[in-house]
């Protein structure tokens, strides 16, 4: 399995993903991740993306696809890998392209997590994440709540709502992603690689992805 997720924030990516990893062994790539272990790693690419983010400044797209090309070449990935929120733009997407081109990758499809916007904001606004940064459990204050005391089950620290899952924030980043991207659901598309899937209940969206004719 070599797939994209796409989908606006609260579109279940993550829960998808996860899913999907314990099924088939397949690895979870976010940019996030791989950027924060570059640079606790210390590499020459880590050290680089560091000093972009200590300066609050984005990392560029040239460094993000050498490190996730580094992180694909990894025995981990031949099993397959899911690209969860990543790429973000057309840009990256390009260039995407031209470095799976390069290791001679093919993808399966670019799954598209589809939830309409009242279900976003339900999951989003309820959603509460563990303070401890070595853990960021997340949990759901309606069908997965915490502990008492909002304590977060596996490793007892306080349980916070992150700031941007606030209403006002939530808004601004469903707008960001339209606006940045959302058309990536066009440019899948017209590569015949886009497969629109439900996202209302996470059982449902598991079953209609394995149902796809992987290669």
């Amino acid at each position: 399995m070599k797939i994209i997720l796409l989908g606006s924030p609260g579109a279940g990516k993550g829960t998808i993903a996860k899913m999907l990893t314990q099924d088939c062994g397949a690895v979870q790539i976010s940019t996030g991740d791989i950027l924060r272990t570059a640079v606790k790693e210390g590499t020459t690419l880590g050290q680089k993306a560091k000093k972009f983010m200590e300066e609050g400044a984005l990392v560029p797209d040239t460094l993000i696809i050498e490190i996730m090309e580094k992180r694909l070449r990894e025995p981990d990935c031949q099993k397959g890998f899911i690209l969860d929120g990543f790429p973000r733009t057309i840009n990256q997407a390009i260039e995407l392209g031209k470095m799976l081109g390069k290791l001679d990758i093919n993808l399966d499809f670019v799954i598209n997590l589809e939830a309409p916007l009242a279900i976003i904001m339900e999951r989003l606004t309820t959603r509460r994440t563990c303070s401890n940064p070595a853990c960021q459990e997340i949990y759901n204050i309606r069908n997965n709540p915490p502990a008492d005391g909002d304590q977060c089950k596996k490793c007892g620290q306080k349980v916070v709502q992150r700031a941007d899952e606030t209403e006002e924030a939530i808004a601004e980043r469903i707008r960001v992603y339209n606006e940045k991207t959302a058309p990536l659901i066009g440019f899948y598309d017209e590569k015949k690689l886009l497969r629109n899937v439900e996202s209302l209940h996470a059982d449902a969206t598991f079953a209609a992805i394995k149902a796809l004719k992987f290669q």
